[in-house]
């Protein structure tokens, strides 16, 4: 709810100030002349955010939490509760905070006389847009039960893939991580130490160990403004990322990466697919399930295609005829989808191609996965054998010049 500040003219011809809380402007106008026949002005009041940081609060709504929740819409509504009823039990059993504070705050709008997917839309901005959506669409056909049925399914299955990926992820980069540290705690304590022995007995110094001390007392006298320069870079991206153009541009980076680039093209296949097979079950007409598709695939140059081919749909071409220009999705998610069209079974063509494209990048995933470990070792193995062998050459020099 939201509170208005008015000034109206009462029946009597008086002037009338005063506020009113209502859900819109339009319904706090309608509040208004029940009293008075004429508004004069009306504005929001402006009140004063207290910023409330929650450092347990998840910055998003995981897959998970989504999954679950749509599972609990669906269980609750089937038997027969009311919505405002399911919202409030939901919002008292959730264990994510960011979910049990957007329900509570949807509970009130949804006991007015609210639509949830309007309440989902004003105060859950961090629910995928596939999500609210969706439920609009069931609440429009009178679906809404299989609508949330269906959102279980697609954020299950997308759930289970990003943990996967994860999982397969955390053993290369711990070891990645652990072996950055060793080595700059070598070059940084160990490596100085050692050569400070070794110019120590005056003998002449190989290139590799000359090389090994210039790399050393580099790092030793300049870590600090490496790790500024960094830690500015990282920012740079990180902020560079959050803007449209930096997400567009590396979204087409990583289109292009030898490896990286087909998994991505892969999961944005995939990502496609699956969001238009659950917004067409709902009930929404193609080009607005193209709409809401673009504007929440997370390979923004993807959705840049599907936001043009908009256009075309709505010049009359069909899906399939719009989608042939891709420079991004594969053909045979193209010609799939010609294919549903032409049988008039484009939803259940999409699940199949959906669930095609997600099983294709967990292997694309697999198996780049399956090879950074061996590079990982490769890689350690070349940087410490060079050290080592830097350290130990003019130690075994000395050790044979001794003995002879």
């Amino acid at each position: 709810m939201k509170t208005y500040k008015y000034r109206a003219i009462a029946p009597d011809g008086s002037a009338v100030n005063g506020v009113v809380e209502a859900y819109d402007e339009f319904e706090a106008i309608d509040q208004i002349h029940q009293t008075c026949p004429v508004v004069e002005s009306i504005k929001p009041v402006r009140t004063e955010r207290r910023i409330n940081i929650d450092l347990n609060e998840p910055l998003w709504v995981s897959n998970k939490t989504l999954a679950l929740t749509a599972n609990q819409f669906f269980i609750m509504l089937k038997a027969g509760l009311s919505m405002s009823r399911v919202i409030e039990l939901i919002a008292e059993q959730s264990n994510d905070k960011l979910m049990k504070r957007i329900l509570r705050a949807c509970a009130s709008d949804v006991a007015a006389g609210y639509s949830l997917a309007g309440s989902l839309e004003k105060n859950g901005k961090k629910i995928p847009a596939v999500f609210i959506e969706t439920v609009r669409a069931g609440e429009e056909s009178g679906t809404l039960e299989d609508a949330f049925h269906n959102l279980e399914i697609y954020y299950t299955r997308a759930h289970k893939t990003k943990k996967k990926v994860k999982s397969a992820m955390t053993y290369p980069i711990i070891v990645l991580i652990i072996a950055v540290i060793v080595i700059a705690v070598v070059m940084v304590v160990l490596v100085p130490t050692m050569t400070d022995t070794l110019e120590g007995f005056g003998t002449e110094l190989p290139g590799v160990t000359l090389a090994l001390i210039a790399i050393s007392d580099f790092f030793a006298a300049s870590w600090y403004i490496l790790l500024i320069i960094f830690a500015a870079l990282g920012i740079f991206i990180f902020a560079f990322g959050k803007t449209e153009k930096g997400k567009l541009a590396y979204s087409k980076i990583r289109m292009k990466l030898p490896v990286l680039g087909k998994i991505a093209r892969y999961n944005a296949a995939a990502q496609t697919a699956n969001s238009l097979a659950t917004l067409l079950a709902a009930g929404l007409p193609v080009t607005r399930a193209l709409d809401i598709v673009s504007r929440m695939l997370d390979m923004r140059c993807v959705g840049e295609e599907l936001n043009k081919a908009v256009a075309k749909l709505e010049s009359g071409m069909s899906l399939g005829e719009a989608l042939k220009d891709s420079k991004y999705l594969p053909a045979m998610l193209i010609e799939m989808i010609t294919v549903g069209e032409s049988s008039g079974m484009l939803e259940d063509t999409l699940r199949t191609i959906g669930q095609y494209y997600t099983d294709e990048a967990t292997a694309a995933s697999d198996s780049a996965l399956a090879l950074m470990e061996p590079m990982i070792t490769i890689i350690l193995g070349v940087v410490v054998g060079f050290i080592v062998i830097a350290i130990y050459i003019p130690m075994f020099s000395m050790s044979s010049g001794g003995g002879m």
